[in-house]
């Protein structure tokens, strides 16, 4: 590693003393290989364990949070720390495989993000394929283009583009949901590489009922912030239709009037509507004040 790096490669680590040093060890290898200057930096966030040592022995800056506060906190500072003009993203417990970065790095010179996509021969449990394939649509659909894995916290982005969205991204492991549709919401070029994700090393600090409920919620949070209509509209018109639908069968089969509650769904579907339009102005005017603030 040497001064004034070209890349950066960012490192969020929790408890990851078993691991980290190896991880450290594959990066430079793979990096060391490409000759490029580059540096590490892992972000140690309030471990309880010697990972900041064993991450300094093997080679790396470390920056530590006084205790633990978040997945995409560690990442956030490590965007705002980082020196390099590209930043590589991968987590710090065995999960990504370094001999990868290469791939992300030719990419990134023809865009502005590139995932690592994790494929069905990866190492993974069966309940989060299943949830990971759910987001992924969902996503699909706000994006209005194939999002191949919305979660995977292995990509490279160029450092310009990362610092204009680091104060959305939430301190929780949803930073890669956050961080992707911004980049498309903001017309930046994305591309996906192939990789094969391992099991992790030690235990795994995501739970799936507490975590996956949560995670729902901020999909849909962040899809309101991003691309409010593609949401507001399918709930109006599915109101309206049941208003319509409830009304006409009143008046065909049962009193002859629509009655209140068809009433109560066609007057609340307008209402929906258009509170997802003042959203979405909303949206486009604090994309470009951003714009012009760069």
């Amino acid at each position: 590693m040497k001064t004034n790096p070209d890349i950066t490669i960012l490192i969020p680590t929790y408890n990851e003393e078993a691991i980290i040093a190896d991880v450290i060890k594959r990066v430079r290898e793979s990096m060391n290989r490409l000759k490029r200057n580059y540096e590490i930096l892992v972000i140690n966030d309030g471990s309880k364990d010697n990972t900041a040592l064993r991450a300094k022995k093997a080679g790396a800056r470390v920056i530590s949070h006084p205790y633990n506060i978040g997945n995409g906190a560690a990442i956030k500072t490590g965007i705002r720390q980082a020196q390099g003009s590209i930043l590589v993203m991968m987590d710090g417990d065995g999960q990504h495989n370094p001999e990868n970065i290469p791939a992300l790095l030719k990419e990134i010179i023809h865009y502005d993000m590139v995932v690592g996509a994790r494929r069905g021969y990866s190492e993974s449990d069966i309940h989060r394929d299943i949830a990971n394939r759910l987001y992924n649509l969902f996503a699909s659909y706000i994006c209005k283009r194939k999002i191949q894995d919305l979660t995977s916290g292995f990509r490279a982005i160029n450092a310009s583009i990362a610092r204009q969205f680091v104060s959305l991204l939430p301190n929780t492991f949803s930073y890669p949901t956050t961080i992707t549709m911004a980049v498309l919401r903001s017309g930046y070029s994305l591309a996906y590489v192939p990789i094969k994700a391992n099991r992790r090393v030690g235990k795994s600090k995501i739970k799936l009922f507490r975590d996956g409920s949560r995670f729902l919620l901020i999909i849909l949070k962040i899809a309101t912030l991003f691309s409010p209509m593609r949401v507001f509209l399918p709930v109006s018109l599915i109101m309206f239709l049941a208003g319509v639908g409830y009304g006409l069968f009143r008046i065909l089969f049962v009193t002859g009037t629509y009655g209140p509650t068809s009433a109560m769904l066609i007057t609340m579907s307008v209402v929906v509507f258009m509170v997802g339009l003042v959203s979405e102005q909303v949206a486009q005017l604090r994309y470009d004040r951003s714009e012009k603030r760069d």
